[in-house]
């Protein structure tokens, strides 16, 4: 549930019709969802491999602090707490508050309500990681029963069928791979998350034996649910309608249940968005906590409640930044360069487990299938994305670029002062 919850959260609801965009047949279409499960199993192999040879406080952020020097980890600790999962989670709760007030009818301010949801989320996530994980649990299961529901709706309502040709929209070429490409940013960034569930590894009773088999088997039920979601979309609206359709969900619920089946939709995506911050609050925190513990960060950030056992001051910095970025309205332009730090950091954990198994060849319980090849494989993906990012949104791109630069300085005066 925790793995599930990472990377379920509003994509698999509206990146379809983006995918539809830039890939014209359904072959193609459910051919970039396929590819981007596989790219996404790839990660949780390799993600696998790296909790069963360290599972470590702080998961990745312990791996590249092992694998190659405290900066790289300090600088990703710095850019998730900054931009990364504070940033996210703004615009996620941003988007709760607004299908809760349409679902409630409540006369009340967006921030109010973004407000209310993370200050009881992270209430829950300080009472201890047992806590957090059964609301995460809960909400995943309802997640899971309303993609189940559109599946249903969509498949046995509306008995809407796929035409499978032509399989390409276009000849073999240059032209169609690039095509191929600018489908799969979406469908890689729908399928991103899973990762963070290594954060709470240290909190878990049995993570060399729990955290890899959770990593496997959550990346393969959500491509499951993927694949469902995005075949009823295509059989129920044809390519060329969910092209044009932004809220292809709610369209297909309209069309089996009538007005109904909007609202369930609508409902389905608030507990979505709201089990996405579950998911945050419960595990980024961890990672700054760690850097606490490493005497990189302020070191209240590293203090335990004695009762819940709960990295209290590590949970509530988070929640606070993500309501300053709330309150600046400044998340619309952050989400614009998460993405791009997000996989870049994937690509060089991903890079530490060659570095890792130099160090220590012994075969791990969970060992990635195909490395190095698949392991280098999933690394040269990643560094496409953000070079396609980087083409396309230059500007954006590089803002994310030079806070991760700032971090350096940072990085050099934290140590200086705690060896004075």
């Amino acid at each position: 549930m925790l793995v599930m919850g990472g990377i379920i959260g509003t994509g698999i609801f509206m990146n379809p019709y983006v995918v539809a965009q830039r890939v014209h047949t359904p072959a193609l279409v459910l051919g970039a969802w396929l590819a981007g499960g596989c790219i996404a199993l790839m990660g949780g192999f390799i993600w696998a491999e790296l909790a069963d040879r360290m599972p470590a406080a702080g998961g990745q952020y312990a791996y590249l602090r092992d694998a190659y020097h405290p900066l790289i980890s300090f600088l990703y600790g710095w850019v998730l707490l900054l931009v990364i999962q504070t940033g996210g989670m703004a615009a996620v709760t941003v988007t709760f508050s607004r299908y809760f007030l349409e679902l409630t009818g409540w006369r009340a301010g967006e921030w109010q309500i973004a407000f209310v949801a993370l200050t009881l989320l992270t209430i829950i996530n300080c009472m201890g990681v047992r806590a957090g994980g059964t609301l995460q649990s809960g909400l995943m299961v309802l997640k899971i029963g309303a993609i189940a529901l559109l599946v249903f709706a969509g498949a046995f309502l509306l008995h809407g069928h796929v035409n499978w040709k032509p399989a390409l929209d276009q000849p073999v070429s240059g032209g169609l791979f690039s095509s191929f490409g600018a489908a799969m940013v979406p469908v890689v960034f729908a399928f991103g998350g899973w990762h963070t569930a290594t954060f709470a590894s240290a909190e878990m009773k049995a993570p060399r034996r729990d955290l890899p088999r959770a990593l496997i088997m959550g990346v393969i039920a959500v491509a499951l649910l993927y694949l469902s979601v995005n075949y009823v979309c295509v059989s129920a609206l044809g390519v060329s309608t969910l092209a044009n359709t932004p809220a292809p969900a709610s369209a297909v619920m309209r069309m089996a249940l009538g007005q109904r089946g909007a609202t369930i939709i609508a409902l389905a995506i608030a507990i979505s968005t709201l089990g996405f911050l579950s998911q945050s609050v419960l595990t980024a925190p961890r990672v700054y906590f760690a850097m606490a513990n490493d005497r990189l960060f302020f070191r209240q950030l590293a203090w335990i409640h004695p009762r819940t056992q709960a990295p209290v001051m590590a949970i509530a910095i988070q929640s606070v930044w993500t309501m300053v970025i709330l309150l600046t309205g400044s998340y619309d332009k952050i989400l614009n360069y998460v993405t791009s730090m997000d996989v870049l950091f994937w690509a060089l954990t991903a890079a530490s487990l060659f570095v890792l198994r130099q160090r220590d060849p012994a075969r791990s319980a969970f060992s990635m299938p195909g490395h190095p090849f698949t392991t280098a494989l999933f690394c040269a993906v990643c560094l496409a994305v953000v070079g396609n990012t980087l083409y396309r949104y230059p500007e954006n791109t590089l803002i994310g670029f030079a806070i991760l630069v700032a971090g350096v300085p940072m990085y050099y005066i934290w140590r200086r002062t705690l060896r004075a």
